[in-house]
């Protein structure tokens, strides 16, 4: 498994929109994603703060996505 960074919101959220998610709505401080086949995750939107490895993973994992996708659209 590939090391994933800490990273910032918006660069979790571009990521995803890149693999077919699209931003449904915000609930406080947290972005609800969904993709075509009905997929839903959330994303915390804390202004300032990164978002831990962990917490990524567990996205990319609510996503059904692979950490090395995620990281070739991230540095593509």
């Amino acid at each position: 498994m590939a090391r994933l960074p800490i990273l910032q919101t918006q660069d979790v959220i571009e990521v995803l929109e890149k693999l077919g998610f699209q931003v449904i709505g915000q609930g406080g401080s947290h972005g609800r994603l969904r993709h075509q086949d009905e997929k839903v995750v959330t994303v915390p939107v804390h202004p300032g703060q990164d978002i831990s490895r962990g917490l990524v993973r567990k996205t990319l994992w609510d996503a059904e996505i692979t950490s090395v996708e995620f990281l070739e659209e991230l540095n593509a």
